[in-house]
């Protein structure tokens, strides 16, 4: 019988180098991996110790809101943006404002403005991540920016020592903020200094300076149209003005109207009213001193 060749030598030198190479280039790529993974986690953990640092030092600086339980400030962040805007567009600033309180003002006016602007104000403690997490998924679903979600302590929290710019920074401090508000203060005086202090149209500051500019009567006398009114031209309130009649304020207010129908804050009756007023309103002729004289009239 004849017997098989007994394998060469080479091939078995060439094997082991083929297996040598080939361990060898695991060796280098587990090497590669665990490097880069290294250097991953090692900017992950730098990354959150800046965040951490900067939240720490932006923590230190927070502005004294205890303050604010007794006291009303004289001015705000955005007042003072709006003179040096002025300033530099060779005009004199202009700042109207009359403090309030809640007492004072139409109490379907105030939950036209909690409506629109924070529905579920009383049951957050600053940030409503209920609503943090709608506007997300529909900026997802429409490939793009959609609502802001601020709740109404934010806004106040902007409105009193920040700007209007849109960076991550600033939505930082505005979150740090408000949550000092919200520790600080109780919801019914978040309320108040808010609606003394929010923009409602040029140089118009608070609500009870919005209904006599822009309907000619004190805040405790805004009908139900008119405080839907006033709540639908937050979101723009240098440009939806009533005395311009836009459509975006007359759909956004018959909403409002809807809403507070809905949730039992007024009556169908009322509701019914408040739709008309609003047609007969939207419907007239734009004229200097049409929006106080119709108002009186309401």
């Amino acid at each position: 019988m004849a017997s098989r060749p007994p394998p060469t030598r080479t091939s078995t030198v060439r094997t082991q180098k083929t297996k040598q190479l080939t361990t060898g280039s695991r060796r280098v790529v587990a090497k590669r991996s665990n490097s880069s993974s290294g250097w991953g986690r090692r900017w992950a953990l730098g990354g959150w110790l800046l965040l951490a640092l900067w939240l720490g030092v932006e923590f230190a600086r927070l502005p004294d809101v205890g303050s604010l339980r007794t006291q009303n400030p004289r001015t705000t962040a955005l007042m003072d943006q709006r003179a040096e805007e002025a300033l530099d567009a060779g005009k004199k600033p202009r700042a109207r404002q009359a403090w309030v309180s809640l007492n004072a003002v139409a109490p379907h006016a105030v939950d036209a403005v909690l409506i629109s602007e924070d529905a579920r104000f009383y049951r957050h403690e600053g940030v409503d991540w209920t609503e943090v997490e709608n506007a997300f998924e529909q900026s997802v679903r429409e490939a793009r920016l959609g609502r802001g979600a601020s709740t109404l302590t934010q806004q106040l929290a902007k409105n009193l020592y920040l700007s209007t710019d849109r960076s991550l920074l600033r939505k930082g401090k505005e979150l740090l903020i408000a949550r000092q508000l919200e520790t600080h203060l109780s919801k019914q005086r978040i309320l108040a200094l808010y609606l003394n202090v929010v923009e409602w149209g040029e140089g118009v500051y608070g609500i009870e300076a919005a209904a006599r500019e822009h309907f000619g009567v004190p805040a405790r006398s805004l009908t139900v149209a008119q405080g839907a009114m006033l709540a639908g031209m937050l979101p723009a309130p240098r440009r939806w003005l009533p005395a311009q009649r836009p459509e975006s304020l007359r759909n956004r207010a018959g909403v409002i109207v809807g809403r507070l129908e809905r949730e039992g804050r007024i009556s169908a009756a009322q509701a019914r009213e408040a739709q008309a007023e609003l047609s007969r309103f939207f419907d007239a002729p734009s004229e200097p001193g049409y929006v106080a004289d119709a108002s009186a009239g309401s």
